[in-house]
């Protein structure tokens, strides 16, 4: 009796993902399952969809979750070399999810100087309200431990990335010329 149990259940877990499964009970009382519709006699039908094998996006850990909601992390950032890329680096080796955005274009210079107050300069790191001007390890972890981010990665670390480059950018610079090797017989 035990394998009339299973046998649904084996069904279910074999056939292709994204199927539709019908579960009905027939006129004896006997409950079916099928990936065919039933009769038309039939009254009472359960559709089942079986979507296995579907990747799912793993849910953040919990702690980190709260951090996330409560503290949101956003990297104002460009190709500003070393402390850009610190920035990010810790931002990743903490495994950190963060928001970047590209202080070349002109609407996140408009934020930045609404948060700012001041001149532009890069990297700016806000958490929630809190808002650290330049690349300072000690401070930016100080920030991420009172928001509640774990000190090591709860989750695969998101590789350093580096912001979009602006739409139009200037031709590279030639070095000039070298001059011409002095002649002997000039000498």
């Amino acid at each position: 009796m035990k394998s009339w149990v299973l046998i649904p259940i084996l069904v279910l877990a074999c056939v292709g993902a994204r199927a539709d499964f019908y579960r009905w009970v027939d006129a004896k009382g006997k409950v079916n399952y099928s990936d065919q519709p039933p009769p038309a006699n039939i009254k009472q039908v359960e559709k089942i969809k079986a979507t296995g094998g579907q990747p799912s996006d793993a849910p953040l850990p919990y702690v980190l979750q709260q951090a996330v909601d409560k503290f949101p992390v956003t990297l104002y950032s460009t190709e500003c070399g070393d402390p850009c890329a610190r920035a990010r680096a810790l931002l990743a080796k903490r495994g950190i999810p963060y928001t970047e955005m590209d202080a070349t274009v002109p609407a996140a210079q408009e934020e930045l100087r609404k948060l700012t107050g001041g001149p532009l300069e890069v990297p700016v790191m806000k958490v929630g309200r809190d808002v650290l001007r330049g690349f300072e390890e000690s401070s930016w972890n100080t920030s991420l431990d009172a928001a509640g981010y774990p000190q090591t990665a709860m989750i695969a670390p998101r590789p350093p990335t580096k912001p979009a480059k602006p739409a139009a950018e200037s031709p590279p610079v030639e070095p000039p010329a070298s001059p011409p090797p002095a002649d002997d017989a000039t000498r």
